[in-house]
């Protein structure tokens, strides 16, 4: 029997490589997948190009907060897996009601049409680690408090509440999982990779926030993915599982990798620039749960992954040229990160 997955946000960064995934040669064979994504300026329908003629993928255009629309495709549906979301970090700070509206009001939209369609589809929630605060030392494992520090992680953390709420009062097969920060290729050059390989390979000089030493693990797309198909198809309703990559580096450190895999030198190329407002210092997230009981390992070698994500923007400039045009004519200041769970 064919399982029919909606997935929201699926034509940005993560959720389209989630949908690549699926309908590849190494997906599951009993999906078929439709995308409902807003195209917001981070979502891009090329990034859905390879699977665009499969006999299983349908899109949407369409926002998580329209009651009406979101009500007739769960009723078509039986598995979410939500990852549409406002996720940009210094957006947020510029700004938060669009962060309310999308991640919290999209949400529970979500969530109510889940509902009153019988309550028994799984609903796999996609969060990010930015919810627990910042830690100095140790590792967050999922049964610490929430203590988001931006309006961006405070308005995911409002989801994952509200999903878990979901849960407890209704029985709703909810599952959340919290990611640490994401790289690889098809990720919107205002993000802190992506931004500095495109910035070097014209030439130009990357923005260092602060004193470069908040410290961030790194998670391949790859086994992001791999962790949510683990959750979708073998986690337990009611839980959370945080995906981790297992790299963590400063941002400093992170910088000098890339200086080294562009070609490009410190002196030349890096700027620091005034620190983002309640710049979180350190994540990190214990991935003790997820390796346990589902056998989570991450598989990419950060080495092996960074190399590929630069030849991939060396290689694909036609795909984010346009969006770099579009960026810097943006009233966003140099963005830094992020990411996740988002599009």
């Amino acid at each position: 029997m064919t399982i029919r997955i909606l997935v929201t946000g699926g034509a940005g960064f993560i959720g389209s490589h989630y949908v690549r995934t699926l309908l590849g040669p190494a997906g599951p064979a009993d999906v078929a997948v439709t995308v409902l994504d807003k195209l917001t300026y981070a979502g891009n329908p090329v990034n859905l190009d390879e699977v665009r003629d499969h006999p299983g993928f349908a899109f949407v255009q369409g926002d998580i907060c329209d009651a009406v629309l979101v009500d007739g495709l769960l009723a078509e549906h039986d598995q979410v897996v939500h990852f549409a979301a406002e996720s940009h970090v210094d957006r947020s700070i510029l700004g938060a009601g669009e962060f309310v509206r999308t991640n919290v009001l999209g949400t529970q939209t979500l969530l109510e049409a889940a509902l009153r369609h019988g309550g028994s589809k799984s609903f796999v929630h996609i969060s990010t680690d930015e919810v627990y605060g910042s830690i100095d030392f140790g590792s967050w494992p999922e049964t610490d408090p929430l203590r988001p520090n931006s309006p961006y992680a405070a308005s995911k953390a409002a989801g994952d509440l509200i999903a878990l709420a979901h849960h407890r009062t209704h029985g709703l097969d909810v599952r959340v999982t919290r990611c640490s920060n994401n790289y690889g290729h098809h990720h919107f050059p205002e993000k802190v990779i992506p931004l500095f390989i495109t910035n070097l390979l014209d030439g130009r000089k990357v923005p260092l926030y602060g004193d470069g030493g908040n410290v961030r693990d790194w998670l391949h797309i790859d086994d992001h993915v791999q962790g949510i198909e683990l959750v979708r198809t073998r986690g337990r309703a009611g839980e959370v599982y945080n995906i981790g990559g297992g790299t963590e580096l400063t941002n400093k450190e992170l910088t000098a990798l890339l200086l080294e895999a562009c070609g490009a030198e410190w002196d030349s190329s890096v700027e620091y620039v005034t620190d983002r407002k309640g710049h979180d210092r350190r994540y990190s997230v214990d991935c003790a749960k997820i390796r346990d009981e589902l056998g989570y390992e991450p598989r990419k070698d950060f080495a092996t992954g960074l190399a590929e994500t630069v030849t991939w923007y060396r290689e694909n400039r036609a795909w984010w040229e346009p969006l770099r045009s579009a960026r810097h004519s943006s009233a966003v200041s140099p963005p830094f990160e992020r990411r996740t769970g988002a599009p």
